[in-house]
């Protein structure tokens, strides 16, 4: 259920995003997020300003949050994103487990903005072959091996 706090949470994403494109940093994405009712993490995209394809909002934000928590996940805590994530995105949110993710518009209305998420998306769900980029196995037994070693590994982080 939405809240009223919430709104005020997504009003101050979006209020990054405005932020963002007015000093040409980025795309028009912010990202805040809240832990017990505070602001622990936020960010806006830096894809352009920072030659980085991984600077989306969400990843920023992401990132200054566990630095200020001090951990690589996000338990307890609220994403707040001006716009739906896309792929990459939500694969980072998936990792870093936050309690919800709240967002105020959607993929569709990003890809009308000339974003491709809705395109990566739909390659997501094709099979590696039928991909726009080629993606060609080449199996090695040292990277499988490297598996067994992790799997040994006594005093393990697991995430």
């Amino acid at each position: 259920m939405i809240t009223e706090k919430d709104i005020e949470f997504l009003q101050q994403a979006i209020g990054l995003a405005k932020e963002g494109i007015g000093k040409g940093l980025g795309g028009p994405f912010g990202c805040v997020i809240v832990k017990d009712g505070r602001v622990v993490g936020q960010g806006s995209n830096r894809v352009t300003s920072s030659n980085d394809p991984t600077a989306h909002a969400e990843v920023v934000a992401i990132r200054d949050a566990c630095d200020k928590l001090g951990d690589y996940q996000l338990t307890g805590c609220d994403l707040y994103a001006s716009c739906e994530p896309c792929p990459m995105c939500l694969g980072a949110i998936y990792w870093a487990r936050p309690r919800r993710v709240v967002y105020a518009a959607t993929r569709h209305e990003a890809a009308d903005a000339g974003f491709d998420d809705d395109l990566i998306y739909r390659e997501i769900n094709l099979p590696v072959g039928q991909r726009q980029i080629p993606f060609e196995l080449q199996p090695q037994q040292e990277a499988v091996e490297v598996f067994g070693l992790w799997k040994g590994m006594q005093g393990k982080k697991l995430y």
